[in-house]
């Protein structure tokens, strides 16, 4: 099993990005708000959105290293055929357990929630 994170595994233009808030399924816990939309690509993909509202460029940086590397390894554990865009929650002192448990857990209830043929 690789733990590897290709960039083919990245939502990276502002049009990926704006189809999965425009679908408007979201699922969330006190960690982590995850959108989600189904693709036809047969793997999931997933992009982060760390406003300014978390704090300096250091603090978002880490913040977004820690998503990384949480999606990094749970990775074959989320449901294929996903595009997900994951928010932190502000001041929510997350560890990176904790984004893992919250990002496997919301992608798995946008997994039932969203139709098996939702348009890409």
């Amino acid at each position: 099993m690789r733990l590897t994170l290709p960039k083919s595994r990245r939502l990276r233009s502002r049009r990926e990005f704006a189809r999965v808030y425009d679908h408007r399924q979201r699922a969330g816990d006190e960690h982590l708000l995850v959108f989600g939309i189904r693709n036809n690509l047969g793997w999931t993909r997933f992009g982060l959105s760390v406003s300014k509202k978390h704090g300096d460029a250091v603090r978002r940086s880490r913040l977004k290293r820690l998503l990384r590397e949480a999606v990094r390894l749970t990775q074959h554990e989320l449901p294929p055929g996903l595009d997900l865009v994951l928010i932190p929650r502000q001041d929510s002192g997350a560890t990176l357990d904790d984004y893992r448990r919250s990002l496997v857990g919301a992608a798995r209830r946008l997994a039932r929630r969203l139709p098996a043929d939702s348009p890409p």
